[in-house]
């Protein structure tokens, strides 16, 4: 997939024409994703792109920070570097105004398009629990099965408490551990006892069913929108 640098506004010749290709050429890609029901990574990229654009526009002083710069000497008695700009900040100032203003709403736009086909998903599926929930689900296995498919994708997941900046942040890491075949025989309750007796470190196991009526991408799709649902129901 083709992709946006982070700090592409800068990057490269600062010009609005330019620019507008650049970003075009970039949400026609995520478009493309799309349609093809691919939603990650392209609506997470999206969401970092307007956030750093709009950080930007709130605080025009940061964009010289990421003017590329030469060194120009070296204070020995503070031990300090000395950088100066490759370019005149005053003369690209009014191209990155134009090229903000031009960008924000278009990322918006996109943004508001990969929800929506976000949305539609998350209320088709069907997500419930596989037997009896114990009290410590924090770890456990998702079962992904899509209508028109035999197979079922096994995967092992655990949450957990992130530290940053001072703030807490809940995660969720998801990894495949197997596919199986399900059928009249082999059920979902079948394949969570495999599991119990394969994996012996989680032997009463939180498992849940996450099923499709539609065949979207697995991993760019279901995979995550999965991590968000069990956000909402597993504890810390």
């Amino acid at each position: 997939m083709k992709t946006l640098p982070k700090n592409w506004i800068t990057e490269g010749h600062i010009d609005f024409e330019y620019k507008k290709y650049q970003l075009l050429a970039y949400l026609q890609e995520t478009n493309k994703r799309f349609n093809e029901m691919k939603l990650y990574p392209a609506l997470s990229e999206l969401i970092a792109h307007y956030r750093d654009l709009n950080e930007l526009k709130s605080n025009s002083n940061g964009l010289s920070e990421l003017f590329p710069k030469t060194l120009d000497s070296i204070d020995f008695q503070k031990g300090k570097l000395n950088y100066q700009s490759n370019v005149s900040e005053d003369s690209v100032m009014k191209e990155l105004s134009m090229i903000t203003e031009f960008a924000l709403p278009k990322l918006v736009s996109q943004i508001e398009e990969g929800k929506t086909i976000y949305d539609y998903i998350e209320d088709q599926l069907e997500f419930e629990p596989v037997g009896i929930v114990p009290i410590y689900n924090k770890e456990g296995y998702i079962l992904l099965s899509r209508e028109e498919k035999k197979e079922v994708h096994a995967y092992r997941y655990q949450s957990s408490l992130l530290h940053f900046a001072g703030e807490k942040f809940r995660s969720i890491s998801m990894w495949l551990i197997g596919v199986f075949h399900r059928s009249l025989v082999n059920t979902l309750e079948k394949i969570k006892m495999d599991l119990v007796r394969e994996i012996k470190e989680l032997p009463n196991p939180a498992t849940w069913r996450i099923h499709s009526q539609q065949e979207f991408p697995i991993e760019e799709t279901l995979v995550p929108i999965s991590k968000r649902l069990l956000l909402k129901t597993v504890s810390i």
